[in-house]
């Protein structure tokens, strides 16, 4: 068994609770109960050693107006961390596909809008050249990838902080199989950076 698939991989990375929740069960929009552990080093590391070998940006619409109103704005602040300032700046600069039924045009530069479903997106993007796909914490795309089985790399960070409900990432009667773990890190606080790869 080998554990990648021939040509990009499909890199996935999400903030879970240690109760398991991706968001708070009142405002699945309020992320405040992770800012304490994000800005630590393990979590700045996790995300360069995700966003380095990857060339294409994949975001839901929530996300990507997150994402994209806040990150350019890190680029040249005072005092901002290196790591933050570089992901940043490889933002603004991959080539970004924004999953959205609502949005007729891309506000922002070096984006595709997409109506389709996503396992049919990312299959044409897998057959384009470029390095890894990274969907970067849109967790109902994260969730429809899983169910496809077309997640190669598996990435959360886990933040010691239980939320007490809200929506869990992994859903019952997702496909079976095995993953090996890549690395991991423990850091500040007692926040744990995880990478899982997939068997095939």
């Amino acid at each position: 068994m080998t554990q990648q698939t021939a040509g990009r991989r499909v890199v996935t990375n999400i903030a879970l609770s240690l109760d398991g929740h991706y968001a708070a069960p009142r405002d699945p929009r309020d992320m405040s109960w992770v800012m304490p552990y994000a800005h630590t080093d393990v979590a700045r590391d996790h995300l360069t050693s995700l966003w380095e070998p990857a060339t294409t940006a994949l975001l839901g619409r929530v996300n990507a107006e997150g994402f994209l109103g806040f990150w350019p704005t890190v680029i040249g602040a005072e005092g901002a961390d290196p790591r933050d300032e570089g992901f940043a700046k490889w933002l603004v600069d991959a080539d970004k596909v924004v999953l959205s039924a609502t949005l007729g045009e891309a506000p922002w530069e070096r984006t595709t809008i997409v109506d389709k479903p996503t396992a049919e997106v990312v299959e044409g993007l897998k057959a384009a050249e470029g390095g890894d796909i990274l969907v970067l914490s849109s967790a109902s795309v994260i969730k429809a990838l899983l169910a496809a089985d077309l997640v190669d790399r598996l990435a959360m960070t886990i933040f010691p902080v239980f939320l007490g409900g809200g929506p869990r990432l992994f859903d019952d009667g997702l496909p079976a199989g095995r993953w090996t773990l890549a690395s991991q890190a423990t850091g500040e606080h007692g926040t744990l950076a995880l990478v899982y790869d997939r068997i095939r």
